[in-house]
């Protein structure tokens, strides 16, 4: 399971040794504006101000919302931070980075139940950390990515840097 207690508060010399934002890909952006044309239709029947006031009304949710919900995947000295999660440097393990049709296994049939996912279906690559803590019943972190061999290589030093 993630750790609950808080992550340590960053200190101002404390950088990044890797850090990326989830962002949904541009096809995810047109399936929200969409929608929110639908309700274009749905309201013009009142009027096209309330119609296109709908759509507009309807597509700042949807932004909001995936704004809101893309997760930040940092590495640092203090240890790794995956969307609302985070694993200390001590507890990390192995990190091995996925793409194409192993990024598709890891996900699928190779999936652990107990496994911490934060994935993001529009992402194709991942990288799966290995969680070295013994008391820990969580044995990985599924973690998107759209660089895995830049993370997993940060993990990696992260790791050794302990």
């Amino acid at each position: 399971m993630p750790d609950s207690t808080p992550a340590p508060a960053p200190r101002p010399g404390d950088t990044a040794v890797y850090s990326e934002r989830l962002w949904p890909a541009w096809w995810v952006w047109l399936v929200a504006l969409g929608i929110s044309g639908a309700g274009i239709l749905v309201f013009a029947p009142i009027g096209l101000a309330a119609g296109y006031g709908a759509a507009a009304v309807i597509f700042a949710l949807l932004a909001g919302g995936l704004i809101a919900s893309t997760p930040k995947v940092a590495v640092t000295a203090e240890g790794f931070r995956a969307g609302r999660a985070f694993l200390p440097a001590s507890a990390l393990g192995e990190a091995t980075a996925h793409d194409g049709e192993e990024a598709t296994a890891e996900r699928g049939p190779r999936l652990n139940a107990l496994a911490y996912l934060c994935i993001r279906g529009w992402i194709p690559g991942l990288v799966r950390v290995q969680v070295a803590d013994e008391e820990d019943p969580t044995p990985y972190w599924l973690v998107s990515t759209r660089r895995p061999a830049r993370l997993a290589s940060a993990l990696g030093a992260a790791r050794t840097a302990r």
